[in-house]
């Protein structure tokens, strides 16, 4: 499916997970590390699944906005998206990711809630990317 670029970004990684990662413009700047579960060192650092984990919360809470008049339930100021991302072997060979969205939506109602989560993840960039690679869980907490 072609999209419509309206906006672009770069980011550079060396040393793979045990290295570093810019982006071009210099406001993400982290450090790699190797979680001890993947036989790294562990410590202080980012990895894939971290920096993974922040986009994809961030832009689910952005789609929920931005469906939000569509479906006729306002996102709260205090509203939250907590992504979790797991790691591992696939039973196919190689690796593979897994994702768990959880919500919190103070003061909207469970059914309004998760209609709103539904619709945000049709036009989410994020889940478009992994649909058909990748069962997201959607949690209204």
């Amino acid at each position: 499916m072609p999209v419509d670029v309206i906006y672009k970004t770069t980011a550079t990684s060396t040393g793979g997970r045990d290295g570093a990662a810019r982006s071009d413009d210099g406001s993400v700047d982290v450090k790699l590390v190797v979680p001890k579960e993947m036989g790294g060192p562990g410590g202080v650092g980012a990895n894939p699944e971290k920096l993974f984990a922040a986009g994809y919360s961030a832009c689910f809470l952005g789609a929920m906005k931005a469906v939000s008049g569509k479906v006729g339930v306002k996102v709260p100021a205090d509203a939250t998206v907590t992504a979790e991302i797991g790691f591992g072997q696939r039973s196919e060979g190689g690796y593979g990711i897994t994702a768990n969205l959880t919500a919190t939506l103070p003061g909207v109602d469970r059914e309004a809630g998760e209609k709103l989560m539904a619709a945000a993840h049709e036009v989410c960039p994020y889940s478009n990317a992994t649909r058909g690679n990748l069962d997201v869980g959607l949690t209204l907490a």
